[in-house]
């Protein structure tokens, strides 16, 4: 781990999503300095109401992300259905139709390899609740970037096989509570020098 500025968070998630990140997004603040990637495991046929469900729950803005858009700081960005979610080396978003990984797309790993080559050290990769072991190998490169690397507490989760995933393929990552996360998002947010930057 480095005291690098973080500048850009990537969240993970699929069965047990909706309680996991009802418990982390809403008590972020509007001025909040970082953008956050999420990608939750969604069936490819069904249309995602997640952004539209967090908007109304929320201060910090949320949103479906869209192909090639500039990556904005104080943003949620949901990864929408039958998509893999890319960040570019340019901090812009990508949307893709490759092939799914772990049945699943989008997929976590794609999204924390992308962002891990895009922001290496200054990314904080996190993989909550979920039924399969789509994002550790994501994390892995994440860690092995210089990058921060937290699992919720398996025992906490809805769902602990990707949790327990992750902790075995990056052993040194922070295992947290989802309390903790809470804490820990707020504190970057706190302790970010861009946050009273922004207009």
């Amino acid at each position: 781990m480095s005291d690098t500025v973080p500048q850009a968070i990537v969240i993970g998630a699929s069965a047990g999503a909706l309680q996991a990140l009802s418990a982390l997004l809403p008590l972020l603040p509007a001025d909040y300095p970082l953008p956050i990637l999420i990608v939750v495991h969604i069936r490819p046929d069904r249309d995602s109401v997640l952004a539209h469900l967090f908007q109304s729950k929320c201060a910090i803005r949320v949103r479906e992300a869209d192909d090639k858009e500039p990556i904005q700081p104080g943003t949620v960005y949901f990864a929408p259905p039958d998509y893999h979610l890319l960040v570019e080396q340019d901090h812009t978003l990508s949307l893709s139709s490759e092939e799914p990984v772990f049945f699943s797309r989008p997929s976590i790993d794609v999204l924390f390899e992308s962002a891990a080559d895009a922001y290496g050290e200054a990314l904080t990769g996190i993989v909550l609740t979920g039924a399969n072991e789509d994002g550790a190998a994501g994390l892995k490169t994440i860690v092995d970037a210089g990058g921060t690397a937290i699992v919720q507490e398996p025992q906490g989760a809805y769902a602990t096989a990707m949790p327990e995933a992750a902790i075995a393929r990056c052993p040194q990552a922070k295992i947290m509570t989802i309390e903790d996360i809470s804490a820990h998002l707020l504190d970057l947010g706190r302790n970010h020098p861009g946050r009273n930057s922004r207009s």
